[in-house]
């Protein structure tokens, strides 16, 4: 590997995973945006937004789904550290173009290492309790554009994501 390639911190010199020593980092405010959608029939949206799942409140248990999924991602990712959560922000914003619903989760924390694997989970998580809860009226929803948006904290600095103007 050259001198100017990024080296995989996960890996150890022999190619071994490992996990990360971080004891030596200092404690910073960290935050992640990340961002999803859930595509899905017309139909669908109309009786997701109207409160008329069979199964209940879908947004309201896909927001508790991916708070549960930040607070639980070092269980699921096998090399993430544990994480004092400070905050995770679980939004929802229909988009009637898609049609669909656009998912984005905030997360902070103060600590030693990032937070954007905690943000990309809860996406995630959420897309798919949003699917869960309404595949039984619609079993050809797409879940996609799972994406950190941003990240601020720590030796990295700040990531920006571009913003797609072609939707």
């Amino acid at each position: 590997m050259s001198e100017l390639s990024p080296k995989l911190t996960h890996l150890d010199d022999s190619g071994a995973a490992h996990m990360v020593d971080i004891s030596e980092k200092e404690v910073t405010s960290r935050i992640a945006r990340a961002g999803g959608q859930v595509k899905m029939q017309r139909e669908t949206l109309d009786m997701i937004l109207s409160g008329n799942a069979k199964k209940g409140d879908v947004l309201a248990t896909a927001r508790i789904a991916g708070i549960m999924a930040a607070k639980r991602t070092h269980e699921l990712i096998p090399l993430c550290h544990p994480l004092a959560l400070s905050k995770v922000q679980v939004d929802f914003t229909p988009n009637p173009e898609l049609p669909g619903i656009e998912i984005e989760v905030f997360a902070k924390v103060s600590g030693q290492t990032g937070i954007e694997m905690e943000a990309l989970t809860a996406a995630s998580v959420a897309c798919l309790t949003i699917y869960d809860m309404a595949k039984a009226v619609d079993r050809s929803m797409e879940i996609g554009e799972i994406r950190l948006l941003e990240k601020k904290g720590g030796k990295s600095g700040h990531y920006l994501a571009e913003e797609d103007n072609s939707k």
